[in-house]
């Protein structure tokens, strides 16, 4: 890159400071602008700096305020890139430093040549501002039954990723001959995953972005169910991975409301999945069910920690416990939906998603932890590699 990139810098820390400083100097690419410490004087700044810009940040002190900023600066001055510092670095505290919108992240006391390589990545960040999204998660809703809210969970999770994320989110239908999503969200697609399958060499990330039925304002874009039972019978499961493969370039999360069955289109979902999502309810039937998919999931060689338990309208006085279930399962619960009949039907009857309908209710809010809960997780397990050496180094 042959323009100079402008670096501002914020530190409680005169030591800290005056290291920066110097190491920044050092970098034959980068200005360092006039301190300021006023944060809304810093947004300002940032904001109409003349091309490209580094914001360095320490956020050992004052960490939740700079946090905000942090996520002010990213989602205002779309032409600087945040680097964050931190005296005492956690895996946890470098997820809510990237979450915030930060790009890079570098402890203290700092090490030269990791500055240099931190600033070096945000540079190459500036020369290739739309990188291939190669992190794509899969997350398919699934249950061999019927009847126990898989649909919502998969589409009230869905929306929450957006919405937490700020990332692009693909909901799927692949419940062939019966799906519900494009009802729960009161959504008339003119297209549907059969048109995609039969013009899948023609996707690109424009045809996507065009076609999936984008939900109101969110980042959340729908693929339908096909509207005829036979349109479902031309589809071939080589078809599913490879429309998945053609997704990931575009979406960051892809949720599929999977069908309560084990035909070759349904595994071949399953089988591209990173987590399998396997929805139950507190009853002797349902748990049944649920131990014998986990029984054909070991079967099909899936790794333990692929499947996760849900269990939905749960309630603490319900006859069968927390414990009970875990027992029956030999597996622990990942997560406990509440019951809560009239909200969930209040929402499903209106076409809305429970949060929309009424964000305050419990399983509006479980929802939203449950995104929390997911994403944190993924992003954690890219982190922990990623930062690993740093952390055991200092």
């Amino acid at each position: 890159m042959s323009s100079k990139i402008s670096a501002l810098i914020l530190t409680d820390e005169f030591s800290t400071n005056e290291v920066l400083k110097l190491f920044v100097s050092e970098y034959d690419n980068v200005d360092l602008l006039e301190q300021i410490t006023n944060y809304s004087d810093i947004l300002d700044k940032l904001s109409t700096v003349s091309g490209n810009s580094i914001f360095i940040v320490d956020i050992s002190t004052n960490k939740q305020a700079k946090l905000d900023l942090i996520l002010k600066v990213s989602q205002q001055c779309k032409n600087c890139k945040v680097l964050a510092l931190s005296d005492n670095p956690s895996v946890d505290l470098i997820i809510q430093i990237m979450r915030a919108g930060a790009r890079e992240f570098v402890p203290i006391p700092i090490i030269k040549n990791e500055l240099f390589e931190a600033i070096n990545k945000i540079i190459t960040q500036f020369e290739e501002p739309k990188p291939q999204l190669n992190k794509c998660k899969i997350i398919s809703v699934f249950s061999n039954k019927g009847g126990i809210g898989k649909t919502s969970i998969a589409t009230n999770l869905a929306l929450e990723l957006s919405k937490l994320t700020k990332e692009n989110v693909a909901l799927i239908d692949l419940n062939f001959q019966m799906g519900d999503i494009t009802t729960f969200l009161d959504l008339k697609p003119s297209f549907n995953i059969s048109y995609m399958l039969e013009n899948i060499d023609k996707i690109n990330e424009t045809f996507l972005l065009s076609t999936l039925e984008k939900y109101k304002n969110s980042s959340l874009y729908v693929l339908a169910d096909p509207p005829y039972f036979k349109q479902a019978d031309n589809i071939h499961p080589k078809q599913i991975a490879k429309l998945f493969n053609t997704l990931k370039d575009t979406f960051s999360y892809i949720v599929i409301d999977a069908e309560a069955s084990f035909d070759g289109k349904n595994i071949a979902a399953l089988d591209n999945s990173d987590i399998i999502l396997l929805v139950t309810v507190a009853n002797l039937p349902a748990l049944r069910n649920t131990q014998r998919c986990l029984e054909l999931f070991d079967k099909l060689g899936y790794d333990k920690d692929k499947t996760k338990i849900i269990v939905n309208r749960y309630m603490e006085n319900d006859e069968i416990k927390e414990a009970d279930i875990e027992k029956v399962l030999s597996k622990q619960i990942f997560w406990k939906i509440p019951n809560n009949y009239f909200a969930i039907m209040s929402a499903i009857n209106k076409g809305v998603p429970v949060s929309i309908l009424n964000s305050s209710t419990n399983v509006a809010q479980s929802y939203k932890a449950l995104a929390q809960h997911i994403s944190d997780n993924l992003l954690r397990e890219n982190m922990v590699k990623k930062f690993e050496n740093i952390l055991n180094n200092q």
